[in-house]
């Protein structure tokens, strides 16, 4: 008997889970948002499996190198821990068309979020994506999910352009965290 596919909560990083400094490659500038580590206990006790896939265009522009990405990523790991959350896997495109070329990665692209589901047995259709760019969510209705516009981060300057396509605005993500499990079979 095959295993049942999980759910997930698709996550970007930069200016949904931590205050986005624009590049973020320091670890010692990673600030979670308000809420967030709450937010993501409780997506984990509630079984979804959180997954943060992010276009990390500043390696490709070389203003920092994979090592920093991966020193950031790390110290957003220890600040979840301490609010007794976790991310389960962690998924990055590290190009920009204007240096490397296009890619099926960078999102809005679908790629990264397929191998995700491969990768860690997802069902795509009870997912959630949640971003403060439409890029973070559009792929959502592609994949057969459900995306959340967030405010923080660059979110206010995109939310006319989700209402247009219909796509959810919530505050944070602790609003759309409590907006995923109200949804959630």
């Amino acid at each position: 008997m095959a295993e049942r596919r999980r759910k997930a909560v698709f996550l970007d990083r930069d200016g949904t889970l931590v205050v986005d400094p624009g590049y973020l490659h320091d670890p010692a500038l990673v600030r979670l948002l308000p809420g967030v580590g709450e937010a993501v206990r409780r997506l984990n006790q509630h079984g979804f499996v959180v997954v943060t896939v992010s276009n990390q265009a500043g390696i490709a522009r070389g203003l920092y190198t994979e090592a920093a990405f991966q020193a950031v990523q790390r110290r957003l790991s220890e600040l979840l821990a301490s609010a007794g959350a976790r991310i389960d896997a962690m998924y990055f495109c590290p190009h920009h068309p204007d240096f490397t070329g296009p890619c099926d990665c960078r999102k809005p692209g679908l790629r990264l979020f397929q191998t995700a589901a491969r990768d860690l047995n997802l069902d795509l259709e009870e997912s959630f994506w949640v971003g403060d760019r439409l890029s973070d969510v559009v792929p959502a209705p592609a994949l057969g999910g459900r995306g959340f516009l967030v405010e923080t981060g660059h979110g206010r300057a995109e939310r006319d352009e989700a209402w247009a396509q219909g796509i959810p605005i919530v505050p944070d993500l602790d609003a759309a965290s409590r907006a995923i499990i109200l949804a959630s079979p």
